[in-house]
């Protein structure tokens, strides 16, 4: 066998691992069939998220609420963040806002709030002029003046896409499980933060001013939407991973930016203004002293 055989003998081998990452894609008649299970396979498969267990407000010993910031430019937390471009991909991989988005948009996700404390409820409508702008041009408003219909190419629209968020902020609490003897973590929520979409082409104004959070989704009653949406497994493809489970798993790396205080749950900014390293640091060391709660429990 020559060079050019094997090297056709090994891309053809290759093939089959690129493919797994979708499923039933071995038992399909036809394309068409590729990522449909059938009602047996799904009750084999018993595919569902796996259950928090129940919390007592007795067993908690102590707790502490955290906010943290997931930066889309590291590495590491790229799977949150890729496809942006799904033209060319098959339809069960999408980012993490694309996933948020279609559910809201289909009515699957309702628990959408304007804030972190999740006291006031927002609905796609209401977000409307969040996520989407409108602006006429100067030909535009010449028309406009001089009593004529303004015409289509003269009207930009500018929507957010998933290319759009810089990275997502997570609202989360530390407690310490007396009854398991253990410190845990749960997830409480979770939002996309990309620039004002009525400054994100405007040069004139600073990259950290223009960021905002567009809404905020209550994670437990998302995370049956979040499991059904899988991340793309870089080291096999055969076995991906759902959204619940990499978020759930912490596997992303997060920045703290803010902890419940008695100042009103201020930010570190706030404190400490224009030194990103102290401010990286003051991150540090509330994790630490978090870190340092479990070992202290056990110091006699």
């Amino acid at each position: 066998m020559n060079w050019k055989n094997v090297l056709v003998v090994g891309f053809v081998g290759m093939l089959p691992f690129t493919g797994l990452s979708q499923a039933n894609i071995l038992n399909a008649k036809k394309p068409e069939q590729i990522g449909e299970r059938t009602e047996d396979q799904k009750a084999i498969d018993n595919d569902v998220p796996l259950d928090y267990g129940y919390v007592d407000d007795r067993d908690i010993l102590w707790s502490t609420t955290i906010w943290e910031v997931i930066d889309l430019d590291e590495r590491v937390n790229f799977p949150l963040y890729y496809p942006i471009d799904t033209v060319d991909i098959s339809a069960n991989r999408r980012s993490l806002y694309d996933v948020l988005i279609k559910n809201m948009r289909n009515g699957n996700l309702t628990d959408v709030y304007a804030d972190s404390y999740f006291t006031e409820k927002r609905t796609l409508d209401d977000l409307r002029d969040a996520l989407k702008k409108v602006d006429t041009t100067d030909l535009g408003y010449e028309q406009y003046n001089a009593g004529e219909e303004i015409s289509p190419e003269f009207i930009n629209q500018r929507e957010l896409t998933a290319a759009d968020i810089e990275e997502y902020h997570i609202k989360g609490i530390w407690y310490f499980d007396k009854r398991q003897g253990e410190l845990k973590y749960r997830l409480l929520g979770i939002a996309p933060v990309a620039p004002d979409v009525n400054f994100i082409d405007d040069e004139t104004m600073s990259f950290e001013d223009a960021k905002v959070e567009l809404f905020w989704v209550w994670f437990p009653s998302a995370r049956n939407i979040l499991h059904e949406a899988k991340v793309f497994n870089q080291r096999n493809s055969a076995q991906p991973i759902s959204f619940d489970m990499l978020l759930n798993a912490r596997r992303f790396n997060a920045v703290i930016y803010k902890e419940e205080n008695v100042h009103g749950d201020r930010e570190i900014k706030d404190y400490i203004a224009d030194n990103a390293l102290f401010q990286l640091l003051e991150a540090k060391r509330i994790k630490e002293s978090i870190r340092d709660r479990e070992q202290d429990m056990w110091a006699y």
